[in-house]
């Protein structure tokens, strides 16, 4: 009965830390000029030190997208749409969705372990005790920088992604690559294309303070040494995943209900 009850309430218990964790950073938000050394050393860190996974990723994900759907169109003799399904699949799902994965698990994780081994070792006691707030210190550079850059690497990996789609088109499904790319253009011109890049962008946007909040409240709960470190990097990632799937759904359930 009490390990239920534990199960019940530690998630709860987390998320409430942090929820507030992220209300206290923002209450920093106006010190982040003075943190803008770190912010940037924190969106080099999130950013260029991912670009090969991200790239890969994406590349791959297009090409697999435009062969399996190019297949199936095909069929039917409708393989020049695959330049607007593939558009649409990475721009509104797909580019900020799997670039938050491999951020969680390649940046997050990272955070969380370089925060929790502050935190047991007493680093960030020390902070409270020279009265700077380990808040605006540590966390609000790592989530300002880390929330910035998931857009951006989104949008990187949309385009990397199209022109993999592009490659597989051309070389498998005989689309050319003028009409494959004239389609792209009119997809992303027209009013529903609009539409699927700021909700593309609102999702990346949301997927940086979650994983970075998250990240970083697990390492300040860290405890118990090394150990401690090592569960607070598991959970990290865990929960970071968990929240990315579940806040993916109910976003594109508000905007395309």
């Amino acid at each position: 009965m009490k390990q239920a009850r534990e199960a019940i309430l530690s998630p709860l218990r987390t998320s409430g830390e942090t929820l507030l964790l992220i209300y206290h950073t923002f209450r920093h938000l106006p010190y982040i000029w003075f943190k803008r050394h770190e912010t940037l050393r924190q969106m080099y860190v999130s950013g260029f030190k991912s670009l090969f996974t991200v790239s890969v990723v994406a590349l791959f994900t297009g090409m697999i997208i435009g062969l399996q759907t190019g297949l199936a169109l095909k069929t039917y003799g409708q393989q020049d749409l695959i330049g607007q399904i593939i558009t649409i699949t990475l721009t509104r799902e797909m580019s900020p969705f799997m670039s938050a994965l491999i951020l969680s698990a390649a940046v997050g994780s990272a955070m969380a372990a370089e925060i929790g081994t502050m935190t047991v070792s007493e680093e960030v006691d020390a902070l409270e005790v020279m009265s700077i707030d380990p808040v605006r210190y540590l966390v609000l550079p790592r989530l300002v920088g880390f929330t910035l850059i998931v857009p951006v690497l989104a949008t990187y990996a949309t385009l990397l992604g199209v022109l993999g789609g592009g490659l597989v088109a051309n070389t498998q499904l005989g689309v050319e690559l003028p009409t494959y790319f004239n389609v792209v253009l009119e997809v992303l011109r027209s009013k529903e294309g609009l539409k699927d890049i700021y909700v593309g962008q609102l999702k990346a946007f949301v997927y940086g303070i979650t994983i970075a909040s998250i990240s970083c409240q697990q390492g300040l709960a860290a405890s118990g040494g090394a150990i401690g470190v090592g569960i607070a990097v598991r959970q990290s990632v865990v929960s970071s995943f968990l929240m990315v799937i579940v806040l993916g759904y109910f976003i594109t359930s508000v905007f395309y209900r």
